[in-house]
């Protein structure tokens, strides 16, 4: 098992951290669980499963936290959230998808129809290529951004 050996002035860091400011739970969990591993001047480090049920989070979260902690550069490097680069996942539906959408649903209606429902609307623009696949649903919230009423 991997020890925590913090400096007094690390120790004082992660005291602040923890007692003063405002800062988010998940970082302020991240240095509860470090002090409490903390092997430093005597310190008999907590069992990890105990330090999960104190922390309340599991015991993988208790060994994932130990590793960032020793692979970070610094202690503030470490009560720093990482920034993503990308989003998870691209959006969908574009601002020309919305477009193509709206002029869609401004043209006349298919033959033996007097008006656009939603389910035609989603059916027509994956048909001409607007989109891979959308639900009605996310026409008629595309429709609703935009102040759009098929009625």
């Amino acid at each position: 098992m991997l020890e925590i050996k913090l400096t007094r002035e690390d120790r004082t860091k992660l005291d602040d951290f923890v007692t003063k400011g405002v800062h988010s739970a998940m970082l302020i969990r991240r240095a509860n669980i470090i002090l409490a591993l903390d092997t430093s001047y005597g310190r008999v480090p907590e069992i990890d499963e105990r330090v999960a049920v104190n922390c309340k989070c599991s015991r993988t979260t208790v060994d994932t936290v130990r590793k960032d902690f020793l692979l970070a550069e610094s202690v503030e490097s470490f009560l720093q959230r990482k920034k993503r680069e990308t989003p998870p996942v691209a959006p969908k539906i574009t601002g020309e998808v919305e477009a193509r959408i709206i002029a869609l649903a401004c043209s006349a209606a298919p033959d033996g129809f007097a008006k656009w429902t939603l389910q035609m609307l989603a059916d027509k623009s994956v048909e001409n290529g607007v989109i891979h696949s959308i639900s009605h649903m996310s026409v008629q919230r595309v429709l609703k951004k935009h102040h759009f009423n098929l009625i």
